[in-house]
This record gives C-alpha cells, sequence and structure tokens, in this order.
C-alpha cells in the first residue's frame, strides 16, 4: 500500500528497505508516522516474500525525535484518563487505552520485536528521542559517521519509553544505560560505537550498502524457519533464570528444524548444492509455553 510517512520496496532477495519519509521535518516521529510503522511491522513484513528489513531514513536525518508541533497533547495521550498499573493491564486491549494511554513508541518497537525476521537499522544522521529508542528493538545497528544519537527525554521532563527500559540495558548494560539517560547528552557515532550501542561506523556513502548487503547475507540459503526461531531463542532465552529454560525450549525448536527444514539443509550439504528450503516464519511451532 502507499505511505504518507514512509517508503517501502523489497529487492528479488527478500530484503526490504524501509525508508522514514518526512524529510523536510528530518522525518520527524508523529501519529501517522506510528501507524504507518505499526501496519508496516505487523502486516507488510509478515509476507513470506519479505526475508528482512533494513530501516533508514530519508536526506540528512535517521528521526529527530518525536514531532512536537502537532496541537493538543503531542504524545497523542488521553488527558482525561486516570491510568493505574491494575487498569492498563486489565484494560491492555481496551480501544481507549491502546490510543489514549500506552505509549505510542512502545507500540511500534514491540511489533517490530514481534518481527520473526532480522531487522537492521541503518542509522544515517540524527536519532534522538523516539528517532533512537526504536532502533533498540531492531536487532543490529550500523551508523554513518554523521549519525548523533540522543536519549534525550531529561531535556523535556519525560522518561525514555518505547520499551527501551526493556531493550537498552540488554544492549549496552545498565550503568551505560543510565548513563545517557541521566545525561541527556547527544552522542557521536563514534561514542555510540564504544558504548556498544551500534555494530559499527560507515562513510555516508557506504552505509547503506554494508546494509543491505549485511541483510543479504542473512536470508540466502538460510531458512527462514531457522532464522525465526534463532531470534526467539535468543531473546526469551537470555532474560531466562536459570539455563534449563533455554536447553527447553531449544530442544523443542531443534527437534522442530532437524525434521523440517533441517533435512533439506543436511542433503543439500552433502550433495555440494545450494539448500532449497522450504519453511516459513510465518508458520512456526510453538518452542515456549503459552504466558
Amino acid at each position: 500500500m502507499a505511505y504518507e510517512t514512509l517508503r517501502w520496496e523489497v529487492d528479488a532477495d527478500g530484503v526490504a528497505l524501509l525508508t522514514l519519509h518526512r524529510p523536510d521535518a528530518l522525518n520527524a516521529f508523529d501519529l501517522t508516522m506510528a501507524r504507518e510503522l505499526l501496519q508496516v511491522f505487523t502486516t507488510d513484513a509478515r509476507d513470506d516474500a519479505v526475508r528482512a528489513v533494513v530501516v533508514t531514513g530519508e536526506g540528512r536525518a535517521f528521526c529527530a525525535g518525536m514531532d512536537l508541533s502537532a496541537e493538543g497533547n503531542v504524545f497523542g495521550l488521553d488527558e482525561t484518563q486516570d491510568p493505574t498499573p491494575e487498569s492498563i493491564r486489565e484494560r491492555f486491549d481496551d480501544p481507549v487505552y491502546v490510543d489514549g494511554v500506552r505509549d505510542t513508541g512502545g507500540k511500534v518497537t514491540l511489533a517490530i520485536h514481534a518481527l520473526p525476521k532480522p531487522v537492521i537499522a541503518a542509522i544515517n544522521g540524527a536519532a534522538v528521542g523516539i528517532g533512537a529508542t526504536m532502533t533498540l528493538a531492531m536487532d543490529l545497528r550500523l551508523a554513518s559517521t554523521k549519525a548523533r544519537i540522543g536519549f534525550v527525554f531529561g531535556r523535556l521532563g519525560i522518561v525514555p519509553e518505547a520499551a527501551s527500559s526493556w531493550f537498552l540495558p540488554r544492549i549496552v548494560g545498565v550503568q551505560q544505560a543510565l548513563e545517557w539517560v541521566y545525561s541527556a547528552e547527544i552522542l557521536t557515532a563514534e561514542a555510540a560505537l564504544a558504548g556498544r550501542l551500534v555494530r559499527s561506523v560507515h562513510e555516508p556513502d557506504e552505509l547503506l550498502p554494508t546494509a543491505l548487503g549485511l541483510a543479504r547475507s542473512f536470508v540466502v540459503d538460510r531458512s527462514p524457519t531457522a532464522l525465526a526461531l534463532a531470534k526467539q531463542l535468543v531473546y526469551r532465552n537470555s532474560a531466562a533464570a536459570d539455563p534449563l529454560e533455554a536447553h527447553l525450549s531449544d530442544s523443542l525448536a531443534m527437534w522442530h528444524a532437524a525434521v523440517g527444514d533441517g533435512k533439506e539443509g543436511v542433503a543439500a550439504f552433502l550433495a555440494k548444492r545450494p539448500p532449497e528450503f522450504t519453511g516459513r516464519a510465518s508458520d512456526l511451532p510453538r518452542i515456549f509455553p503459552e504466558a
């Protein structure tokens, strides 16, 4: 479908390029962009023709944060509500809470995180506020030398959002996460690399080709099912209380993979030919207990 704030294209290898496209506003995040990002990650990116997603920004910014010029509550929140820890759990799917209480950025990052495919951020310029936190739900972050990244919430009297209090410490550690949040400073690409927020730093004209090439290397001649299960295992089991939990879930994942695409993988390896996997990320076995 056509988007107002995004550009979406998929190449022959199934690598999708998602471009935040409000260049005149430095790709600032507004409620339209939020709705369209949800559409992409809950529908378009889940098509089996899509194998991986690379996200970047149009022009000189990745995303300059929330568009603060909107009328009313710029975060889209319903100020007539008085939510509590109990009510937000009880009314999690209530449209009043979905639209007026739950954090807009968090709804987007949960959708990104739930996508059973590799997602790579190619941070080409300024990425502050939600522009920074949305990338935390992506699996890898590459940055241009021109990238500037900031968790600047303290300057606005608000808190880190988009589930970043879960993602950021897992990526960089608690101490580094708190220092960046407390200081609300703008980080250079080199500082982000030193803090292990980004995988690598590239010259501007090399950033996107590198990110797309990396995504392609993840999916060509790879099983979509195995990749999706591996993503689930790494994220879920990194927070498990005991390695036994990892053993139980990876036993199930290994069983299903071995009797599925694993048979083709072994046969292709022995025959010294490219594999022809038939598994789909949209049809995964259940390897974790239901909540």
